[in-house]
Formats: C-alpha cells, sequence, structure tokens
C-alpha cells in the first residue's frame, strides 16, 4: 500500500504562515505513515500593490493548482485572517474548484486549517469556521486541533491558535515572529492529522478489500445460478451418463448368459455318463 499524501498548503504575505507551515511539515513526517509535499497559493496582487504593502518575498515553493488538490489525501491548509475571513487568494484557489466539485473529487479528504493575525482577537477562530462553507460543499472531512499542548493553556505569554487549529500572532505591523510555543503548536498538528489521514486511509482500503471479495463472492454464486438454471448446458452430460452406465450392466448381462448355458451343457454331459454306467451295469 503506497502512503497516504498530506499537502501542507499556505498563503503568506509576510512570511509568518510560511514558517508555521514548515512546523507542521515537520509534525506530519513524525509517524512515518504518509508523505507530504509543501505548496503555496498563487499571489493575485500586482508587483506595485505588494510593494506598497512591504511584503516579503516569496519562498521558493511550488504553486498549488485548484487540479493538484484532488492527488491530496488529506490537506492542511494555512493562511492569514482579512477581516475575521480567508484573503482573496485562498478564494480563488477554491472559486476553481468546480469540475473537481462536480466529479467529488475531494469529497471525503481531510482538511485541517492554520492561520496568522496581526492581534490576539483578530479573528483566528472567525476565519477557521467563516472557511468551513467551502469544505461542506465539498464534502471533506474538517479535523480540528483540540487542545493537545499545555501552551494552550498558557496565559502568561500571548499564544496563537486555538481548537480549531495551530496559528501565530504576527502583531500590526507583522513584526513578531511565530515563538517557539507557537512553532511546537503547529509541530503537534501536523503529527496529529497524519495519524488521522493514516487511519481513514487504511479503513478505506479495508472496504475495499471487502467490496472486491464481495463482489468475486457473489459472481461465483451467480455463475453457480446460471447453470443451475441452464438445463440445455448440462443436457449432453446426463444423456451421455445413462449410455456410459448401461455398458457395464451389459457386459454383467452377457457374461451372466454365458454362465447359464455353461452350466447347462456341463449338466447335460453329466446325465449322459451316468445312463452310460447304468446300462453297462444292468
Amino acid at each position: 500500500m503506497a502512503k497516504p499524501k498530506v499537502f501542507v498548503i499556505y498563503y503568506s504575505t509576510y512570511g509568518h504562515v510560511h514558517t508555521l507551515s514548515q512546523s507542521l511539515v515537520k509534525g506530519a513526517l513524525k509517524p512515518g505513515t504518509v508523505d507530504v509535499e509543501l505548496y503555496q497559493i498563487a499571489e493575485t496582487l500586482s508587483e506595485d500593490t505588494l510593494e506598497k504593502m512591504h511584503a516579503a518575498p516569496k519562498a521558493n515553493v511550488p504553486e498549488i493548482t485548484a487540479d493538484k488538490l484532488a492527488d491530496a489525501d488529506g490537506i492542511l491548509l494555512g493562511f492569514p485572517t482579512r477581516f475575521g475571513t480567508a484573503p482573496a487568494q485562498v478564494k480563488a484557489l477554491f472559486d476553481a474548484t468546480g469540475k473537481l466539485w462536480a466529479s467529488k473529487a475531494l469529497q471525503g479528504k481531510s482538511v485541517g486549517m492554520f492561520f496568522s493575525t496581526g492581534s490576539q482577537h483578530g479573528g483566528q477562530e472567525s476565519t477557521a469556521y467563516t472557511f468551513l462553507p467551502h469544505l461542506a460543499h465539498h464534502g471533506m472531512i474538517y479535523v480540528p486541533l483540540g487542545y493537545p499542548s499545555a501552551h494552550m493553556f498558557d496565559n502568561d505569554t500571548i499564544v496563537g491558535g486555538s481548537a480549531w487549529g495551530s496559528g501565530v500572532i504576527a502583531g500590526p505591523d507583522g513584526s513578531l515572529q511565530p515563538t517557539y510555543k507557537e512553532l511546537e503548536i503547529a509541530e503537534i498538528q501536523g503529527e496529529k492529522f497524519a495519524q488521522v489521514v493514516t487511519k481513514l486511509a487504511a479503513g478505506s482500503e479495508q472496504k475495499d478489500n471487502a467490496e472486491k471479495q464481495q463482489s468475486a463472492a457473489k459472481a461465483s454464486e451467480n455463475v453457480a445460478a446460471a447453470d443451475s438454471q441452464n438445463p440445455a448446458a448440462s443436457a449432453p452430460a446426463q444423456l451421455a451418463k445413462p449410455a456410459a452406465d448401461s455398458a457395464p450392466q451389459a457386459d454383467a448381462s452377457a457374461a451372466a448368459a454365458g454362465t447359464s448355458a455353461a452350466a447347462k451343457e456341463k449338466g447335460g454331459t453329466m446325465r449322459k455318463l451316468v445312463a452310460k454306467f447304468k446300462k453297462a451295469f444292468k
């Protein structure tokens, strides 16, 4: 069985989500049960606009296409918030998945999310649940993070992330870089997500094997039923059997007849001898 594929896909303006994505890749590789590929979402803003925003240079990571999404068994999707929702670049990617929706190519695939906001209450949770309709319409399975790390209960420092997924607090000007706690939470999310994808893939393979066995058994039953309902197919064998069975019976009858004739002949000879002796001794 080939390993399931996990795609870590991100959109990043200032590099924070890209940094977080690397920790998710590291975590997803930990169990050793999935193959992991890293992609970024294509930019839609002009170079002039990005320069005015003081955006960071794009990392040397291949860009994902809508059709490519179908190759993944699980997708970890990361992006910064835009007023509590996903940015236009991410929506543009999913707006191009109409063909995948029509063919149900993304049905049943697992999805997790991770985020970046400028402040502690900048919309990491709302960004997650406002993106859920995209997943629901494709029939995808959302895998939340939960609370697997003690860092998520740390109130002494600001820590990004929630039950919806890992995250980073970048600050209003983007000057804050992901902390070791945020990176550790992201790594845990990658590991947990890989485990879920592995279990679902194993269950799917078992189901496929069971269905194949059932189909083979059903086919055998159909063949047997067809033979039993088609007397013409078995008629030659039935006709040949009595003929074959009669041959030994004929041989046995002939043998019995020969034995009877021999016995009669022997009996006649004995009677003649007895009569001859009687005549001689009169």
